[in-house]
């Protein structure tokens, strides 16, 4: 009874309101929603209510055979502080396939008993196969601001459509199935997104108003997808570290693990840290000062050469280029860092219109050097782990902490589960750049996976607005890739045009997801939410570190901009810096 009284109090306020009052103070979602004050008939559903409910597959946008409520748990309001959440119904449940062999999409959406009649939708990373809960923050969020859901909004993502195996977000088997296929490509976002706007309206007895999408890697993604093929659906995205193109991302892990494996060609954590370290040592100054950051990441790219590089005077190299211990990097392992920096060179155009990859940010990148901080496990995963590629490809051993690294196990699952569909083949003998009778799979697969429309002008017109980062030191996905995006993004709409809804910034020393040296924090939503609801362009904003030096902080620069030392004042603080070009 007590939940039923709290709901029905929310509805009364909203319904008080003149139509023109409410729609001011909530906006619409596009130009097909409905008022967001209730009809007189509408009824708001209680929680309890929640867990019986059903979605008809005419009220999904894609194919599916409708979506069911598998529970509904009204979850107390805990947390205080930045990680203060009110009270919320946890809603769970399954959007089910057309094809019967197809796994269903899992899904999970929060309803706050207080709404500010928003919603937020979130993205998943790797190959998914996990829900996107949507409990936590948006990727890189503020460590100081209230969470989406502590702030009020209604907050849901899904698993893309299939549930992991002991691979996690690793796991591609799923890529045998077309539908499954098609669902993490970008299809379940559709048939989440108007899932959630079903039970949203069922339970408030309103449609939700502005709806933003949060996402980073393979979030980053489907958040691009979002705006672009669902323009109508969103208002604004936050778009981190963005592996949108996954296909072709696949092709360059494929290079750079055939390279890996090659005997002596891995380079173990004692060798990393000695190459971050040169790298460290030759260009942190570049950017005006020694502050343990590389910031002028150009100028670093342009001039540093593992193989002629010094560590306090004592060449990186080994004597002759043998492998002679810890304390220098063979020519094998030289090189294979070089073919991470460099592009991916194809003989055939992709579906994104490009016959490349670029290379990787490569120097003053941790792929996994030791160490022992809060995070560093997560690097090593994500970098290039602690096994050497190979036929079989090591196994990942989560309990023992072993794996090999996370593109070559990427790799492996897409040559074996999306590209020939035969579980047994040996992924290092498919060629990227000479593929032979697979080469017009993968194209297609590029066209299925990859995000190939650059002209937002749709979701312009509509208001929408995107905010897109990337961290310098990303050992996963190129920060290369994401700039060419945006390039194409420029290039196609116009650079006036694209301005006018989009922002990209790039920030020192962050690697993918997370870092040991700047672990990015920025509060993304709050400048997103003034940009689409209030007409307030991004201002100048500043990035705070989290766990390298836990409080430093540093200007967010509108790419190709990157923080420089003014000459004097604290190396910590934001205000020593000035966006510079030169």
């Amino acid at each position: 009874m007590k939940q039923k009284h709290t709901c029905s109090q929310v509805v009364s306020a909203c319904a008080l309101l003149a139509l023109s009052a409410c729609m001011t103070a909530y906006g619409r979602s596009n130009d097909d929603a409905v008022a967001l004050a209730p009809t007189p008939a509408a009824k708001a559903a209680t929680c309890t209510e929640m867990a019986t409910m059903t979605v008809p597959a005419t009220s999904i946008g894609l194919p599916t055979t409708g979506a069911a409520v598998t529970s509904a748990t009204l979850v107390a309001a805990a947390g205080t502080g930045p990680s203060a959440v009110g009270e919320y119904c946890k809603v769970l449940g399954e959007i089910n396939p057309v094809d019967s062999a197809a796994p269903k999409i899992r899904f999970q959406l929060n309803l706050p008993t207080v709404w500010n009649h928003k919603a937020v939708m979130f993205g998943g990373g790797g190959y998914n196969g996990s829900i996107a809960a949507g409990v936590g923050n948006v990727p890189a969020g503020p460590v100081d601001k209230l969470v989406p859901l502590g702030r009020g909004y209604a907050t849901f993502g899904s698993d893309s459509g299939h549930q992991a195996n002991a691979n996690g977000s690793r796991d591609g088997s799923f890529g045998a199935n077309d539908e499954a296929l098609k669902n993490f490509s970008g299809d379940a976002i559709k048939k989440t997104r108007d899932t959630a706007g079903f039970l949203i309206k069922a339970r408030y007895a309103a449609a939700q108003g502005k709806t933003y999408f949060a996402g980073g890697s393979t979030g980053g993604r489907e958040a691009l997808i979002a705006v672009t093929t669902y323009p109508r659906d969103f208002e604004g995205a936050i778009v981190l570290y963005p592996a949108w193109n996954a296909a072709s991302l696949d092709l360059q892990f494929g290079r750079i693990t055939r390279e890996l494996a090659k005997p002596n060609a891995y380079a173990n954590r004692a060798k990393r840290k000695i190459l971050y370290d040169a790298s460290l040592e030759a260009c942190d100054a570049l950017d005006g000062v020694t502050d343990g950051l590389i910031s002028n990441v150009p100028a670093c790219n342009a001039t540093f050469t593992p193989a002629t590089a010094t560590l306090k005077g004592v060449p990186v190299r080994c004597a002759g280029g043998a492998d002679t211990g810890d304390t220098c990097l063979s020519d094998p392992q030289i090189a294979a860092f070089n073919v991470v920096n460099t592009p991916l060179a194809l003989n055939y155009t992709l579906a994104t219109g490009d016959s490349q990859y670029p290379g990787f940010n490569t120097w003053g990148t941790d792929f996994g050097n030791p160490g022992t901080g809060p995070v560093a496990a997560t690097v090593l995963t994500l970098g290039y782990g602690t096994e050497q590629p190979g036929d079989p490809m090591p196994a990942i051993a989560a309990a023992a902490g072993t794996s090999p690294p996370y593109g070559s196990t990427f790799w492996d699952q897409w040559v074996r589960y999306f590209v020939t569909r035969d579980p047994n083949f040996n992924s290092l003998a498919l060629d990227p750049q000479n593929p032979g009778a697979y080469r017009a799979r993968i194209v297609a697969l590029t066209g299925m996976q990859d995000v190939t429309k650059y002209d937002l002008s749709v979701f312009q017109a509509k208001g929408g607005k995107i905010l897109m980062a990337h961290g310098k030191a990303d050992a996963l996905v190129s920060t290369r890739a994401t700039q060419q995006y945006y390039d194409h993004v420029r290039n196609t709409m116009g650079a006036a045009k694209a301005d006018a809804f989009m922002r990209y910034y790039e920030i020192p020393g962050y690697g993918h997801a997370t870092s040991s040296v700047f672990n990015a924090s920025w509060d993304s939503l709050t400048t997103l939410e003034n940009w689409v609801e209030a007409g307030t362009p991004p201002p100048s904003q500043v990035v705070a570190d989290s766990t390298g030096v836990p409080g430093r902080t540093r200007p967010l620069c509108d790419y190709p901009a990157y923080p420089r030392y003014n000459g004097s004042g604290d190396l910590n603080l934001a205000a020593s810096y000035s966006c510079s070009t030169q």
